[in-house]
């Protein structure tokens, strides 16, 4: 590794022994120090830090905090460019998602503080708070389900399935809420979802996780039988007293809530947490939690899962020349391509600077080419408007598939990081594929 480290630093005090105990002080410090210049470059950092942020260099060195972390937190240097005060807090145990190492696991969490020493010198301080975030939305969604079965309990559709997941029977409490009549009998659950929103894999696994956990929760868009949508919340759980042989005895009951007054609260928290700020999309944090659960349940039912690896083409070139607002705006118009081509179930993410990534579940190779595809030919067709100016831009894209040989999320990653690369060494403004051979030849 070569960078700064603590014993590096000469001594800047005339008392060696208070500069010696400084020093035993940073390296058994309980979490990671790391002080930097204003543009980014790391002075000294203790071995706890260096552990922390190793996993996220390419090249085995930590020289620059900033790029450092900009896969996990892009607009840290413009951050604090525009802390003006002379010193003073930058930000607070603000939360960075790392890759997830092992299916199951979820991503690693790291909470970053910065603090601005003076005009030339910053402190950061990391720390790995992985276990606690992990209690905290297993604790969230304990308070979701409190509210769930406590809130406006008169106002709720009520509906039995059998084991399939479809309905049982029908009565006035759908009625009310869905406006779906008796005909709905025998039809699968996702009757209720917009066409979009979930697949027949994701409705089983809704079943499953029911058996295993004793209720399963989601929250989103529902459709009433005049084709409007509302927001709802829907909760899945097992009856007691079911006989496994007799599909005639229904197993589960759904319970759904119209809880649109409470969309606007409940998304500003949600965006709060799992979007990112400029575009809207799901923020790295929410899209590694996603593809944890999606890989989670391929394991325990094995279906496609692809993943789709963009970035805007020669994006700092446009920066320079229309400037960083315009940037900003080029990337926002891109979420908004990605949108008008994506499904709803599929997990739409900014997880960097200008890259974004595109989660598809239950896609196979073909249909994740089709979908880059069209993405590709979008971008195309419709260049981004900033302030009476046409800014015509491209992506490039690459798209892998799961399978049994890839090790984890961190492997698709790869391979889509690897099948992005070849677009781009190919010419950009193209789809390219992952296939065997190219780990020689990626990143």
């Amino acid at each position: 590794m070569s960078t700064a480290t603590c014993a590096a630093v000469q001594p800047p005090h005339p008392d060696a022994e208070e500069y010696e105990a400084l020093l035993q002080f940073l390296y058994m410090a309980p979490v990671g120090l790391v002080q930097l210049s204003s543009d980014g470059s790391i002075l000294m950092l203790n071995p706890l830090s260096a552990q922390l942020l190793m996993p996220l260099s390419r090249d085995g060195e930590l020289t620059n905090l900033f790029e450092a972390l900009a896969p996990v937190a892009p607009d840290l240097r413009q951050l604090c460019a525009a802390y003006t005060a002379p010193s003073g807090q930058v930000c607070d145990a603000t939360r960075l998602f790392l890759h997830a190492d092992n299916v199951g696991s979820g991503p690693q969490v790291l909470s970053l503080s910065l603090l601005k020493l003076d005009g030339a010198r910053l402190m950061a301080v990391l720390s790995d708070i992985t276990v606690q975030d992990r209690r905290e939305r297993q604790l969230r969604n304990t308070d979701a389900w409190l509210n769930a079965i406590m809130t406006n309990i008169a106002d709720y559709a009520l509906a039995s399935l059998d084991r399939q997941g479809r309905i049982e029977s029908w009565n006035d409490s759908i009625g009310r809420v869905t406006g779906y009549d008796a005909a709905v009998v025998g039809q699968p659950y996702a009757l209720f979802y917009p066409d979009d929103a979930t697949t027949p894999a994701q409705q089983a696994d809704r079943l499953r996780e029911a058996d295993e956990n004793g209720w399963t929760l989601d929250e989103g868009l529902r459709r009433r039988a005049d084709g409007s949508q509302f927001w709802g919340s829907a909760m899945i759980t097992p009856l007691p007293g079911r006989a496994e042989e007799d599909n005639a005895v229904p197993a589960y009951c759904m319970i759904i809530r119209d809880i649109s007054d409470k969309r606007e609260i409940s998304q500003s928290l949600r965006q709060a947490a799992y979007c990112d700020h400029l575009t809207g999309l799901f923020n790295r944090r929410a899209f590694f939690e996603a593809a944890d659960v999606e890989l989670a349940r391929r394991k325990k039912s094995p279906r496609p899962v692809a993943l789709i690896m963009l970035d805007a083409d020669h994006f700092k070139r446009i920066n320079d020349h229309y400037g960083h607002p315009a940037g900003d705006e080029v990337l926002r118009q891109l979420a908004t391509a990605m949108r008008g081509v994506c499904r709803q179930v599929d997990v739409l993410a900014r997880i960097g600077g200008e890259e974004f990534a595109v989660l598809l579940p239950s896609v196979d190779l073909d249909d994740a080419m089709a979908v880059a595809e069209r993405l590709l030919a979008q971008v195309r067709q419709a260049p981004a408007s900033y302030e009476s100016q046409q800014i015509a831009y491209t992506v490039s894209l690459g798209v892998a598939m799961m399978d049994d040989d890839v090790s984890g999320f961190d492997g698709l990653l790869t391979r889509a990081d690897q099948a992005l690369y070849l677009a781009k060494r190919s010419g950009r403004n193209r789809v390219a594929c992952w296939r065997p051979g190219l780990e020689e030849g990626g990143r």
